[in-house]
């Protein structure tokens, strides 16, 4: 009498292991049974999102749909054993299958949206494949999203979408909030208080370290390694496009913030080494050629730039902290040299802001605060899809509503070489 068949659900994680040589997929064996230690249960509630997205990724189109058919076939065999796990046929769906609205569509402000097409999955299905999309990988199968205008439109499951023209919207707007600062740090600079009248305030740090007269162009040379560092990685990333419309619209935000604050107060300037006297340019066609001189010098004193009256609050000190939380955000978490060297270079190009006397201690620390507050905010909205498309997104945060409504959930760390040639480097990036 032969024994009794072992139960799926009971395979352990060397069963597994030989299941997937018998199916022929053996060179897969240890990223799934040893790495991520796939048992018989876990097998069963597998799915092709699973397969594409993190932690695995495959990057085998045809063994990615081969083994979703094999793991079909074993889910098809082993019926009873998925319901005693909670687990029904459309849970473990694959990727490629349609999404539509028999039923309630998740959506803006729990309003229950209705698109053609497929039948209505539940809710943990959704999920997983909400997952999947998050992760950048689709195959082709059709999601239904509901977009700050109300209607439903349809995506490719796993496909983020570049949205090019709104990239383009927004490198205009941080190009526009560049050229406004510098018209209005021309009238700044027109209404500096006279150091006579009013010396620099008391500081604890300015008053307690000397000045050290290179610090500044060394927080530049900080600044503008940071940004080469950034640029290599929006080179290579494959969202390349949403980063920049991300870095675009973060940077003008807190550019238009700090045209406010530094327009209603003036305050004295920071040092005796500054020759800060008010500066009169005559004309308004005087004043638009100044600011077209700070604009196109990006505001940098290694560009032939010099300033006086922006001081609250440091437009370095987030131009370095904004270019450092992206290039750690968008890079992985393995890479620990590069996160390493840029928080090294954001502290040191702080510091040397202040050793340099060009700002004051709060107009150092006010702009980290702000940045990085704002940066956090920010994704933190993007990556909770249930906020982000809600009303009070779109009354609040109408910009951000309008720019990430179409991106669901965390952008991907995945890169690529853009280019044709050379051929080797898009074998080994991918």
């Amino acid at each position: 009498m032969a024994p009794p068949e072992e139960s799926v659900s009971a395979w352990s994680c060397k069963r597994v292991a030989r299941w997937l040589r018998e199916e022929g997929f053996g060179e897969y064996v240890e990223l799934l049974c040893t790495q991520h230690r796939l048992d018989g249960t876990s097998l069963l509630a597998l799915t092709e999102a699973d397969l594409r997205g993190p932690p695995l990724g495959l990057s085998v189109l045809g063994d990615i749909k081969r083994l979703a058919l094999a793991l079909r076939r074993l889910q098809r065999q082993n019926q009873a054993q998925l319901e005693e796990l909670g687990l029904s046929s459309t849970d473990s769906l694959p990727a490629g299958a349609t999404l539509g609205a028999a039923g309630p569509e998740w959506g803006c402000n729990g309003v229950d949206r209705r698109c053609s097409g497929g039948d209505h999955l539940r809710n943990g299905t959704e999920l997983r494949l909400r997952d999947g999309d998050r992760s950048g990988y689709g195959s082709g199968g059709v999601l239904c999203h509901t977009h700050s205008n109300g209607k439903c439109r349809q995506h490719l499951a796993g496909r983020l979408d570049p949205e090019v023209w709104k990239t383009v919207i927004s490198s205009v707007y941080v190009m526009f909030v560049f050229g406004f600062t510098s018209f209005v740090m021309v009238i700044v600079h027109e209404r500096v208080p006279d150091m006579r009248t009013y010396p620099p305030l008391p500081d604890i740090f300015l008053d307690s370290v000397p000045r050290i007269p290179w610090a500044f162009a060394m927080a530049e040379a900080c600044g503008l390694i940071l940004c080469y560092i950034f640029l290599l990685i929006l080179l290579l990333h494959k969202h390349r496009s949403i980063l920049l419309r991300r870095l675009c619209s973060l940077m003008g935000t807190v550019f238009l913030l700090r045209c406010f604050t530094m327009f209603v107060t003036s305050l004295s300037v920071p040092g005796q080494h500054l020759q800060c006297a008010s500066k009169m340019y005559g004309d308004t066609w005087g004043k638009i050629q100044r600011a077209l001189a700070i604009w196109s010098g990006f505001g940098m004193t290694l560009t032939g730039v010099h300033t006086c009256g922006d001081y609250m609050f440091s437009g370095h000190t987030v131009v370095i902290t904004m270019l450092n939380f992206f290039v750690t955000e968008y890079t992985p978490r393995s890479w620990n040299l590069i996160h390493t060297i840029s928080w090294v270079l954001n502290l040191f190009g702080i510091f040397f802001i202040l050793a340099a006397h060009e700002h004051y201690s709060i107009d150092v620390f006010i702009a980290f605060y702000i940045t990085t507050r704002l940066f956090l905010y920010y994704h933190t909205l993007a990556n909770t899809r249930a906020y982000q498309q809600s009303r009070r997104a779109r009354i609040w945060f109408p910009m951000f509503s309008f720019f990430e409504c179409n991106v669901n959930g965390p952008v991907p760390n995945q890169y690529h070489w853009p280019f044709n040639r050379p051929a080797f480097m898009k074998t080994l990036i991918g």
